[in-house]
């Protein structure tokens, strides 16, 4: 009765003791320490060189780094830990200023600040900076990713001299940002390229490596037990808490473990192996614990014999004759100082494989950051294909049809019309399905291991669609009323682009003749109606990333002169592309024997056209052998028949009636009265599309510039049921397209058709995109979609 009333009249403030009757004679309760149990995120960026892909400014320029928790709850951010210069940079006295530095204000991260005098310049950093995240105290493995921001700063160069300007500081020319995921926090190797955007294109060979240490373990302020008042239990030495600390002990061991065999992989994949025979054997022994644990062992196997079967009774499971110290079980039924000692014992394990592993990668980093690279190109796929569908088809049949006489062109349109019925507007088809698969990504969440890069991952909901289509060579013409049914086969919805690009590849290689000479790799790029030559850089600039050896030539002869006759426009480019190819020639001759020249072509809007006319050129015969990848943006390969975009068709009038502009007589087939005799019509039975290894024709449903159908060089609606001369006319020029593709020159000949659906919401509602030029254009200011179709297939660019 008067330990309740005790209970009821509570606690004196002051003393912290309960209030008492005065013949009461309680046992004074003992204050019981709380062991807290600290870990730290460690996170080693290692920042290898720095490569000028496209910067608008010279100047100097700046690294800086940043780190923290992405929740709300955890304000902490990263700390530099540690720095190492384990090269010293390739700067000249005049290329650099100054040393790298740490800004205790922010806990940010500055490289030493370099010159940057051209494009395409290396700058050889080699500064490694671990950044240390602490966890709230006493609290379990982390939850929450972590943020890695990387800042471009910028100064200009001086009038006077090469003095670096104070402070950039305050305004970063760009900022490129990723998210390490929490499953990535207990052991992560990866490579890390880092880009900032689309007017700063760089190259930052970075690699990230994590793990989980102990901070150490120690003694909290005192506490008052929960339960304030007892006259019979007395509490004595020291208490844990129990989940967390569990969890936090089962966090080591797995870092511990993935450490391991991340160390003994690296070590494998560059010939370099580690011996830690004598760690593995010991690392989970029994006897560094006490006696506690070895009698629970005991009980253990006592168990198990009375059992008769290998797994004791009590629950603590042994792999290959020792205790696996990450079973829940084990370590609920370990005393506080064992769990301390497991905490202890784990942190240090860690902590040796951790440093272990940096003087590995000190000694071997070259091959190290070669075989973290191989693997993130390798992954790519994969880890794009969120926004990617593959399939397979075979080339289709239903236009197609032998010697096309009037008759045999009534019933092929007949069956023709009837199929499109089936299928209506492909346009809308596509667009649905791209739409429906944006739909669901943003109901998706997305949890894996890898980094990711902020520019995709950041609105996963707002990254191009891009629908890849590998249309399989069929054989050529038949006279089958049922060639259509019979050939037409849809494969499954996934088809491997590495497939593709071997099987374009498969040729006999020589290591005599890869000794004996080197490739001669050209990409010539084209702008469209009224272009810049730099129109097409983004794409360049990811075809540099996959192949930093090619020669590339951005077409200027036709700068403020697209608007004449395409066979001028065609001649100026064969001459320009014939005397680039002689000057890389000539330079790769005297450097070495040339063994091969690979000439690729990428083309936006009219550019295509251009491109197919000057290959039609007699002059360019001699070099027809080397064409290797055509990459068409958008080109209107069939002209502007069947153009469903009024609005768009009238500003065509327009031009055609005011200006005179005489290519869009041409692209519109009204520049000779015998549709017959017209540019477009000719030029499709030259053979401008044969001789290419490589065919890839990137088409949008939202593009209302160009034609869907003439951009996938394909039939549409209006043409199937169209019984006129223009009707005939169209799948004469059809078919002369898709027997070029099908020719036998190239054996496996690889041929993709690329949807690109653009996220519109972005765009707003205005003139642009209700006419379709904003997608058109997008082609040209966006480059996720080239990132995702040349990194999923890169043999098809080398």
């Amino acid at each position: 009765m008067l330990r309740r009333l005790g209970w009821l009249i509570g606690l004196n403030n002051k003393g912290g003791q309960a209030k008492k009757l005065p013949d009461a004679k309680p046992h004074p309760a003992k204050v019981q320490p709380v062991v807290m149990l600290d870990t730290v995120q460690e996170i080693a960026i290692y920042i290898h060189r720095f490569h000028n892909l496209d910067l608008f400014q010279q100047g100097w320029y700046q690294l800086k780094v940043t780190m923290r928790w992405d929740d709300d709850e955890h304000a902490s951010v990263g700390t530099p830990a540690r720095v190492m210069q384990y090269e010293a940079p390739n700067l000249g006295s005049d290329d650099g200023y100054g040393v790298w530095r740490i800004d205790d204000t922010d806990n940010s991260f500055a490289t030493q600040p370099f010159r940057i005098k051209y494009a395409r310049q290396d700058v050889l950093l080699s500064v490694m900076v671990a950044f240390d995240l602490p966890l709230s105290e006493n609290e379990g493995p982390p939850s929450p990713a972590v943020i890695l921001k990387f800042e471009l700063l910028y100064a200009p160069v001086l009038e006077n001299g090469f003095e670096f300007q104070a402070s950039p500081d305050g305004c970063p020319a760009a900022i490129h940002e990723f998210r390490i995921p929490p499953k990535a926090l207990l052991g992560l190797h990866s490579y890390c390229p880092v880009h900032f955007d689309a007017f700063h294109s760089v190259l930052v060979d970075v690699s990230v490596h994590i793990t989980l240490l102990r901070a150490g373990s120690r003694k909290a302020p005192m506490k008052v037990p929960s339960v304030p008042y007892t006259t019979t239990d007395q509490v004595t030495g020291e208490s844990i808490d129990g989940s967390t600390q569990v969890m936090l002990v089962k966090a080591l061991l797995e870092a511990r473990d993935t450490l391991l065999v991340e160390l003994q992989n690296l070590g494998n994949a560059i010939n370099q192996a580690i011996d830690l025979t004598e760690f593995t054997s010991t690392m989970n022994d029994i006897k560094l614990f006490d006696s506690f644990l070895q009698a629970n062992q005991v009980d253990a196997d006592a168990d198990a014999e009375v059992s008769g079967q290998g797994k004791p009774q009590n629950g603590l499971e042994r792999i290959n004759g020792r205790l696996d110290f990450r079973s829940d079980r084990l370590l609920q039924n370990l005393s506080k100082d064992d769990v301390i000692k497991v905490f202890n014992l784990s942190g240090d394990q860690v902590l040796y494989l951790w440093n272990t592993f940096l003087n590995f990668h000190r000694d071997n980093k070259t091959q190290i950051l070669k075989f973290l690279r191989d693997a993130w190109t390798k992954d790519r796929r994969a880890e794009w294909s969120i926004w990617m569908v593959y399939s397979k088809v075979e080339m289709p049949h239903h236009y197609i049809n032998g010697g096309f006489d009037e008759s045999s062109h009534h019933v092929v349109h007949k069956r023709g019309s009837s199929l499109w019925k089936l299928t209506d507007d492909p346009a809308q088809i596509a667009a649905m399905r791209a739409e429906l698969h944006r739909r669901s990504i943003a109901q998706m969440r997305i949890n894996n291991r890898s980094i990711q890069d902020m520019q995709i991952f950041g609105d996963p909901s707002g990254v191009p669609i891009v629908i890849m289509e590998r249309v399989i060579n069929a054989p050529r013409r038949t006279y089958s009323e049922n060639s259509y049914m019979r050939n037409l086969d849809i494969m499954g919805s996934a088809t491997s682009c590495t497939v593709l690009s071997s099987e374009s590849g498969n040729k006999p290689s020589s290591t005599s003749a890869a000794q004996n000479g080197r490739d001669l790799k050209i990409v010539v790029f084209v702008h469209g109606f009224q272009g810049h030559h730099l129109d097409l850089r983004l794409v360049r600039n990811q075809w540099l990333l996959i192949d930093p050896k090619i020669e590339f030539l951005m077409s200027e002869v036709n700068e403020e002169k697209t608007s004449g006759d395409f066979r001028e426009m065609g001649l100026r480019l064969a001459h320009e592309v014939i005397s680039f190819v002689k000057k890389k020639m000539d330079k790769a001759s005297r450097s070495g024997r040339l063994r091969d020249i690979k000439l690729s072509f990428v083309g936006h809007s009219i550019g295509n056209i251009i491109i197919r006319t000057a290959l039609a050129e007699s002059v360019m015969e001699p070099y027809l052998r080397f064409l290797h990848t055509y990459v068409s943006l958008s080109g209107p390969h069939l002209g502007y028949l069947y153009s469903s975009n009024s609005l768009f068709n009238s500003g065509l009038w327009l031009l055609k009636k005011l200006k005179g502009t005489q290519c869009i007589h041409q692209l519109t087939l009204t520049d000779d009265p015998d549709i017959r005799n017209t540019f477009f019509y000719t030029l499709c039975k030259q053979k401008t599309l044969e001789n290419f290894k490589h065919i890839i024709l990137l088409s949008s449903p939202q593009d209302g510039y160009v034609p869907y159908h003439s951009a996938r060089i394909e039939s549409c609606r209006s043409a199937s049921m169209d019984y006129t001369k223009k009707g005939k006319a169209f799948l004469e020029m059809l078919n002369e397209c898709l027997d070029q593709i099908r020719a036998p020159t190239t054996e496996h000949r690889v041929f993709i058709r690329c949807d690109i659906n653009f996220n519109t919401a972005s765009y707003g509602k205005n003139l642009n995109t209700f006419i379709g030029r904003a997608a058109h254009i997008e082609f040209l200011e966006s480059d996720i979609f080239a990132r995702f179709i040349m990194w999923s297939c890169p043999d098809l660019f080398q």
